[in-house]
């Protein structure tokens, strides 16, 4: 199996760089001190549509509404957010600059190592993504020996043992790995036929085949289960089961399943309702 390298740089793999350096965090505040202070602090991105980005010179996505309902929620404290680059976001959340992430975090081996997460508000399950008119790939056993787009550095990469083994039961294997810097490149690339198939997860899928569906089709899980939650650090048990409350009174409402709807193209109503604050979890839940 190759492996290409176009950058060393990406969403993925700043993200993963950050984890390594997070591991000797500073206080981080629980939920007495943010109710005392009067305010959380919470840290967003602008550029990850459909999650967070930028509408002219305001937020937009479903993280604006989900701070909308959490600043209702919140009886005794403000919600004060800024928005950072991600590069760096996690990091400047693991070492108390902000309380949590109200972002499109992927759980990763390495995050859970710094992070618990709320329950989880949208599925991160790999599929694969082929050009429309690509009548050669109809299933995961079609995909044998055939050349892969991926993001360098991300989760989705680090969860190709599971399309390989999926790929053996069929006697077939992995083909040609090539990792970019972004899935535009990637994107670009798939259409005019230097990659077979690309692999990304089920909210990106799903907004790609909503804006481009005459290019693309979207195939087959690639993967086991995965989860988009929020990180919230390991010494903050109180705000962890705070916002753990606040995300299942989401669900129950239905409010959840609303604002799914209109941004990720569909509802998530299997996800787990309980905090993630192991590896050993994460793997359980996510038949890893």
């Amino acid at each position: 199996m190759k492996h290409y390298l176009t950058s060393a740089m990406s969403r993925g793999a700043c993200s993963l760089i950050a984890g390594l350096g997070l591991i000797a965090a500073v206080h981080a505040a629980d939920l007495d001190e943010i109710k005392e202070r009067g305010y959380m602090v919470v840290a967003t991105e602008d550029n990850y549509a459909p999650f967070n980005f930028m509408n002219g010179s305001e937020p937009d996505g479903f993280m604006k509404y989900m701070i909308e309902e959490l600043e209702a929620y919140s009886d005794d404290f403000e919600i004060r957010q800024e928005i950072l680059p991600w590069t760096g976001l996690l990091a400047a959340v693991s070492n108390g600059q902000y309380d949590a992430a109200i972002t499109g975090a992927s759980i990763s081996d390495e995050r859970m190592r710094v992070f618990n997460y709320a329950p989880p508000f949208a599925s991160a399950q790999h599929f694969y993504i082929k050009r429309a008119d690509d009548d050669r790939l109809n299933s995961v056993a079609d995909l044998d020996g055939m050349t892969v787009g991926v993001q360098a550095g991300s989760v989705l990469l680090s969860r190709l043992p599971e399309l390989e083994a999926m790929l053996e039961e069929s006697g077939g294997e992995l083909g040609d790995v090539v990792q970019y810097e972004a899935y535009p490149e990637i994107y670009a690339d798939l259409a005019n036929g230097r990659l077979d198939y690309v692999i990304n997860s089920a909210v990106p899928v799903n907004d790609l085949i909503a804006e481009r569906g005459d290019i693309f089709a979207a195939g087959q899980a690639v993967s086991g289960p995965g989860f988009v939650g929020w990180p919230v650090p390991k010494n903050s048990p109180e705000l962890l089961a705070f916002l753990t409350d606040f995300m299942n009174e989401m669900k129950a409402s239905g409010r959840l399943a609303e604002l799914q709807e209109e941004w990720f193209g569909e509802a998530f109503p299997d996800l787990p309702e309980v905090p993630i604050t192991t590896v050993e979890e994460f793997h359980d839940l996510a038949g890893m």
